[in-house]
């Protein structure tokens, strides 16, 4: 078994050196291989890219992106050179231990003949977070008629059969998140939960959570994407399929 992580850095100079050393578990291992994307930055994370991680971390492979067209879509560019029967994400900002990892490797190599969608299920988050995310548990299970919670949560690990099968179909913004977890549920895959904890940001920005209104907008976005997609899994899977 074989794992693809794939880690999207826009505008993420400040965090890369620190990223690659709390990577170091996950590059050492035989078993996965570390795709970090390029996503288009504006910042001098590709002088970055070209002087050190190429150069002193062969093990990783880097993918560039000429102009920044959104988060999903920087993972879907790692997605086509990933050769792992899992491909999974995370962030590059570090609120995640990329450690974390591990146990989502553990749990899928110690149950070999299921097949699951692994994500995170976030801890030591401020109120105002928690209140958003049931939020949309609450909005994504309703439109969906399945029970989905922590749709936004990192990391995740999804079989990669599921992946480019339908990848033409994948979103290029955050959303691409709702999308493979409704494609997992509405193709009967097991989705387990795994504990994570939070940490605050200690260098960067983000891209989009910049205070209360960024969330309410970034929150009313995501569910006007949800109902798009929606309509896009009733076509891509068969009614008997859907019942």
């Amino acid at each position: 078994m074989k794992f693809s992580i794939i880690i999207p850095c826009y505008n993420e100079a400040p965090n890369l050196i620190n990223l690659l050393d709390n990577l170091s578990p996950i590059i050492s291992r035989d078993d996965t291989e570390v795709i970090l994307v390029e996503n288009g930055s504006t910042d001098n994370s590709k002088d970055l890219f070209k002087t050190t991680i190429e150069h002193h971390f062969p093990q990783v492979t880097t993918v560039y992106v000429n102009t920044n067209k959104g988060y999903g879509y920087g993972i879907l560019q790692g997605v086509q050179v990933a050769t792992g029967d899992y491909i999974g994400w995370i962030h590059a900002d570090l609120q995640v231990d990329a450690s974390i990892l591990l146990n989502f490797f553990d749990y899928a190599k110690s149950n070999p003949t299921r097949t699951f969608f692994l994500k995170g299920k976030r801890s030591n988050r401020h109120l105002i977070e928690y209140f958003f995310s049931f939020g949309m548990s609450c909005f994504e299970s309703l439109l969906f008629h399945k029970i989905m919670f922590e749709v936004m949560a990192m990391p995740c690990l999804i079989p990669s059969h599921l992946l480019k099968n339908y990848y033409s179909s994948i979103p290029i913004d955050f959303s691409i998140d709702i999308f493979v977890y409704a494609l997992a549920v509405y193709n009967d895959i097991e989705v387990i939960h795994i504990p994570v904890k939070m940490r605050d940001r200690t260098a960067g920005i983000s891209s989009w959570n910049t205070g209360i209104i960024a969330r309410i907008k970034q929150s009313h976005k995501m569910m006007q994407s949800s109902i798009i997609i929606k309509k896009e899994i009733t076509k891509l899977i068969t009614p008997e399929e859907l019942s």
